[in-house]
């Protein structure tokens, strides 16, 4: 029993003191942990700085003395450190009650170079890279700017550019960063295959894409630059190509590019699969919102039972649906289109089903790549803002509007989950171009008011400072005139989408036997009605003055010599002494409202263009009248194979004298090719019989009526990067009627008669504009009409 409790006593001393000796313990060993985890920090001790200062450091880990320091502050410190860039290395410990911050610090760039680069320069270089002077050297940064060269580089058509870095140390932690480039030869493409087509032409598919075969204007044109993204947005544009004609089943099965490094050349290979062509069958709409008639919106849909199916006509239908029925009051409706195909028929029939859909808004708009648009030029182009209903249609139309303005490359708009449930971010992400051009052509012109040879300069931007304001500042002329023009244009004027804008001109013309000189300004306004019908408004300032030439007044007292005068209309004399008693003023307002439903306006095929212009001069000036002037266009397809295309013209216009002078002869309208080809400018129409030159006869007149008839086609065997086009067409024209009220003039011819006249015509659209030569034969004409069968000069198309 005693050795038993001896035993238990002995037991219970080392029960009790493992109760008093390990809860010490634990405190002392929870002590020590919460010692290295916070604790005081006395000094903070910076190693391995040399270009930094210390105390720069001490600034930058957060970390101040007397503080507790835990091991969340130290991890803090850390990424505070490495977030400025400035160090390659970082370690902080503590040790007692000091900090120790040891720092390897990046060599600094003193310089980046570039060697060997001629087709890009250093400016563009600098500011694509991401090394700059005075940051901090990272050789995964060097490398990644050298690809960035090399993309350059391939964005210009050359992929077999080559580039090798190289890093100069100069001592005292500091680099020179130098980028040899190897430019190599320009990349071309050697052709461009379509394999499986059959409804249209190799040559007319490769007019719907933009990459385009090398050819011998290329290095003017660019267009034959091959890029990955290039050929994706080809292959969208060959889908819409087709599904607006019908084919609704049509596949783009691939697109390649195989490079041939012999060659430095790229052959493009894009196999396609057309399927059947289909029309529109039964088209109808359905709504499942009770206070929605169906039969109401019938009205509003685009698309015709009968026609061939089009993607854009079911699009356009969307968005009319869309907004008809949220001016009713329901901005979260959605119209879903459902197609049933009839495969027997080859008619697809078409249900637009409206529904009350997902209430969602857009938080906000999120704008990302625009270095140098500003944020209010992109969101200009929404109509919604923040708050407002989620529309994707409205959405959609907002991004056609940013690829419609030119400014970019490439515009995706992208949708992110809000901040709640009914909330969505608009991501807008852009890839910028250049918007500035510097331009100088010359050319010859034949049949318009002035014709010889020609030169002309112009500067133009698109986007003023990222403003999205237009400015341009042109000068020309030639051996009998000098224009120069300054034009400014606000397309969202007072934050509304009101262009508005002002041009100041200053022109120039010799005559035979007098010259003149025209010096004003214009004001204008644009507003669009729809999406095709807009309307312009302008007031324009301008004098003119006239004298006579050395040739024809040598005795400079402002009166014709006698070998002169014969050959001048008593119209023009008095004009002439008008402006030299003082110049000529004319105080105008005009209004134009403009149709235009063009697909393409370089290369038109498809739709209609009018115009109609009413302006009033007699706002104070001395000039008095009202003019009217029309025009329409009509662009058709004739037959997609053949690649034939109809343009059917025609126009007129009225000038009536508001007091009882008349109008001068330089308020007459006169013809040009614009009216009539085959016939000399002011060529036909009243004249005066009192005069003896021929030439010089023709007065105007106050009213004229064209009209015109053409078919354009590819040229055969000439290649068609070459932009060369055949035509044929008939003319028909009157110009007729005076109001001349000047003694000594005998205006004879000024009844309705017709001209009318049939020719060729080579249509080039070059690298300096589109430019147009004709041939035209009167068939029908007048004996005191001035033929001029042949024509050259730059091509209007509206």
């Amino acid at each position: 029993m005693k050795a038993r409790t001896r035993y238990l006593s002995a037991a219970s001393a080392v029960a009790m003191s493992a109760a008093i000796v390990l809860p010490g313990a634990v405190v002392v060993e929870l002590a020590t942990i919460s010692v290295a985890h916070a604790a005081v920090i006395r000094n903070i001790d910076v190693r391995g700085s040399e270009d930094i200062d210390a105390a720069t450091v001490r600034n930058q880990i957060g970390i101040q003395p007397g503080q507790n320091v835990s091991s969340d502050d130290i991890d803090e410190a850390v990424k505070r450190l490495f977030a400025t860039g400035l160090y390659s290395d970082v370690k902080v410990n503590v040790s007692g009650s000091t900090l120790v911050v040891q720092v390897s610090e990046h060599q600094i760039v003193n310089q980046v170079l570039f060697q060997g680069n001629k087709k890009v320069k250093d400016t563009q270089l600098s500011n694509s890279v991401q090394l700059k002077p005075r940051s901090a050297f990272s050789s995964a940064q060097m490398e990644s700017d050298a690809q960035t060269i090399k993309d350059a580089y391939s964005a210009i058509g050359r992929d077999d550019a080559t580039v090798r870095t190289q890093v100069i140390n100069l001592g005292n932690n500091r680099v020179n960063v130098v980028f040899e480039i190897n430019e190599g030869g320009r990349t071309k493409i050697a052709a461009v295959n379509f394999n499986g087509n059959n409804a249209y032409s190799d040559r007319r598919l490769a007019q719907v894409i933009s990459t385009k075969a090398s050819g011998y204007l290329s290095f003017l044109f660019r267009d034959d630059i091959y890029s990955d993204d290039r050929l994706r947005a080809d292959e969208e544009s060959l889908r819409r190509f087709y599904f607006n004609r019908g084919y609704a089943d049509f596949q783009v099965i691939s697109a390649t590019a195989d490079l041939n490094d012999a060659t430095n050349e790229y052959t493009i290979n894009i196999t396609v699969e057309e399927g059947e062509r289909y029309r529109f069958g039964n088209i109808s709409v359905e709504s499942s919102i009770a206070e929605i008639d169906a039969n109401s919106l019938n009205s509003v849909v685009e698309t015709r039972s009968g026609s061939w199916y089009s993607a854009k006509d079911v699009e356009d239908t969307i968005i009319a649906l869309t907004e008809t029925v949220a001016g009713r009051g329901y901005a979260f409706a959605q119209v879903t289109p459902r197609g049933d195909r009839n495969f027997e028929n080859h008619t697809i029939d078409v249900v637009y089903t409206i529904d009350q859909g997902t209430r969602a808004y857009v938080e906000r708009i999120e704008i990302r790549g625009n270095d140098r648009t500003r944020d209010y030029v992109i969101r200009r182009e929404f109509d919604i803002s923040e708050g407002d209903a989620f529309n994707q249609v409205l959405i959609q139309r907002a991004k056609r509007r940013l690829e419609k303005l030119d400014y970019f490359q490439k515009v995706d708009i992208s949708t992110a989950p809000g901040s709640q449930p009914d909330q969505v971010v608009l991501v807008v992400d852009v890839v910028e171009k250049s918007t500035g051009e510097f331009a100088i052509g010359a050319g010859y012109s034949t049949g318009g008011e002035t014709s010889g040879p020609t030169a002309e300069g112009s500067i133009t931007e698109r986007n003023f400072l990222g403003r999205g304001q237009f400015i341009r500042l042109s000068a020309g002329g030639g051996e009998n005139s000098k224009d120069f023009m300054f034009s400014f244009t606000e397309p969202y004027f007072l934050g509304n989408r009101i262009s508005a804008g002002f041009d100041i001109f200053r022109n120039t013309r010799r005559y035979t036997y007098y010259e003149s000189a025209q010096t004003g300004g214009t004001v204008r306004f644009g507003l669009p009605i729809t999406e095709s019908i807009s309307t312009q408004l302008a007031y324009t300032y301008s004098q003119e003055e006239y004298s006579y030439r050395d040739t024809c007044d040598a005795n400079d007292d402002g009166i014709p010599d006698a070998n002169c005068a014969p050959n001048l209309s008593q119209a023009v004399i008095q004009a002439i002494e008008l402006s030299q008693e003082s110049p000529w003023v004319k105080s105008a307002v005009s209004g134009t409202i403009v149709y235009d439903t063009i697909d393409d306006k370089k290369n038109p095929r498809e739709g209609l263009y009018g115009t109609f212009t009413t302006e009033y001069a007699g706002l104070g000036g001395d000039a008095d009248y009202l003019k009217l002037t029309a025009r329409a266009l009509a662009y058709k397809t004739l037959s997609e194979e053949m690649d034939i295309v109809g343009l059917v013209s025609v126009g007129g216009g009225h000038i009536i004298a508001n007091g009882d002078d008349g109008l001068r002869i330089f308020d007459q309208f006169k013809s040009s090719n614009r009216i009539i080809r085959g016939f000399d400018y002011n060529g036909i129409g009243p004249y005066d019989a009192n005069v003896d030159n021929p030439e010089e006869n023709h007065l105007g007149g106050t009213t004229y009526i064209n009209a015109s008839a053409e078919a354009q086609f590819p040229l055969p065997m000439v290649p068609e990067a070459l932009g060369l086009r055949g035509a044929v067409f008939a003319d028909a024209a009157t110009l007729y009627g005076s109001d001349i009220n000047v003694a000594g003039v005998n205006v004879q011819g000024d009844d309705m008669k017709w001209r009318a006249s049939v020719g060729v015509g080579l249509l080039w659209a070059s690298p300096f504009g589109p430019l147009r030569v004709d041939y035209a034969i009167p068939v029908v004409k007048e004996d005191y009409d001035q033929v001029q069968e042949f024509s050259f000069g730059v091509s209007t198309k509206f």
